[in-house]
């Protein structure tokens, strides 16, 4: 039989773009029917509308610690279908379910299976391409994944036009089965029998024990969590913001498309800029732009703003808010991982998974607060800001930044 050539450039950047897309597609595809969601299974509490969004992060967390390391025992394609048929069925029962709990369950395969092809399409790539080329293909497959966010609750409003919410369930259903059969039939394995790893509960355990040893790994951590986290409570109350506090309900694809661009702006001139002015340095001027400006925010909304602000600011802040996170996922990932270059598969599944488990466990708590009001979102970002710098500080992240600044 003869070998599987590897695909053309844009063929391949495509499927991988798709692959990295899944989990983000099922997460902003569905924002706009959360109402009705809510509606159908008689879901009041803002806490458990919450776990809509939450339940597939938890998941995705899961799904990156089991599923990603096994990529390097098995190779790359095998995981990646059972990822794919897992997604697959999420996507079923959650569009199938009569009740509310099968529904979330659901909702956690999603994520979990989604984990698969969002994290070893990054093995595929350094799999076949190195340096600068290994640099441009992430490049290309990042730009088109950022417009995933602004583009997926179109598509979702577009669905509710014509049908229910459930048919937003069976589109997903679909992408999930022609991504498998396109990945199936054309994408070579990558990772050759002689490369494959053994597993074993020791090196697992060692894995771990040599992630939570570093300062920088664990800090990052934390504050990562904490920011996403925010974001997650943020995801599951959007809808809901823009529809029932400012009535624009029927717009609420192009403002969150118009706030997604604002991140992956700012990550796109991160690219540009962190070679000169390096990571640490950055995050610190993001996580500083947050809190001043979100405390600058709180002080208006409590002093000067009798109820609801202007649309006009509110998307004026946000958007200023959110580039500053674009600075911070991408910076602190990055900065995470640098200990852990000898152990970078194991060590960055379990860094999601706390990332992620931290992260829900956030968002529920502070998400509840975010769907009659836009104080509690301000302040979230405000205080957690504030909270982050200390960490860094307390670790002595910023030391060597400072010491530069002042040379």
């Amino acid at each position: 039989m003869a070998k599987a050539q590897p695909l053309r450039k844009s063929e391949f950047v495509t499927l991988m773009a798709l692959l990295t897309s899944l989990p983000a597609l099922s997460i902003d595809s569905m924002l706009p029917a959360m109402q009705q969601i809510g509606t159908d299974f008689k879901v009041i509490s803002p806490a458990e509308i919450q776990l809509v969004v939450a339940a597939q992060f938890f998941g995705f967390g899961f799904g990156q610690l089991i599923l990603g390391p096994l990529s390097d025992v098995f190779g790359r394609k095998p995981p990646i279908y059972a990822g794919l048929g897992i997604f697959i069925l999420g996507s079923i029962m959650s569009g199938a379910a009569l009740n509310y709990d099968v529904f979330i369950l659901g909702r956690f395969l999603q994520g979990f299976g989604g984990a698969a092809p969002r994290i070893i399409a990054l093995a595929l790539i350094r799999d076949q391409f190195s340096g600068n080329a290994m640099a441009q293909i992430t490049s290309l497959v990042m730009t088109i994944f950022i417009l995933v966010p602004a583009l997926a609750p179109t598509l979702g409003q577009g669905v509710l036009l014509f049908s229910g919410w459930r048919a937003i369930f069976f589109v997903l259903f679909l992408v999930g089965v022609i991504t498998w059969i396109w990945f199936g039939l054309r994408q070579p394995e990558t990772l050759a029998k002689k490369a494959r790893k053994r597993l074993t509960i020791r090196q697992f355990a060692s894995g771990v024990y040599e992630t939570f040893s570093q300062k920088t790994t664990v800090s990052c951590m934390i504050v990562s969590g904490l920011v996403f986290g925010i974001f997650i409570g943020y995801l599951g109350a959007v809808q809901e913001i823009f529809a029932k506090l400012f009535n624009k309900g029927d717009q609420f694809p192009l403002y969150f498309g118009i706030l997604a661009l604002s991140i992956g702006s700012a990550s796109f001139f991160n690219s540009r800029l962190v070679m000169a002015l390096g990571m640490r340095r950055l995050i610190l001027i993001a996580l500083l732009w947050m809190s001043v400006l979100s405390n600058l925010f709180v002080l208006y909304l409590t002093q000067f703003q009798q109820g609801i602000p202007p649309f006009w600011l509110f998307m004026a802040y946000m958007m200023l808010n959110f580039f500053s996170v674009g600075f911070l996922f991408g910076n602190l990932n990055a900065l995470a991982m640098v200990p852990l270059g000898h152990i970078a598969g194991l060590g960055s599944a379990i860094l999601g998974f706390v990332q992620s488990t931290i992260s829900v466990i956030i968002g529920i708590s502070l998400g509840r607060f975010f769907h009659d009001g836009i104080v509690p979102l301000v302040v979230s970002f405000s205080t957690v800001g504030l909270i982050c710098i200390f960490i860094f500080f307390l670790t002595g992240q910023f030391e060597e930044t400072l010491r530069r600044q002042t040379r």
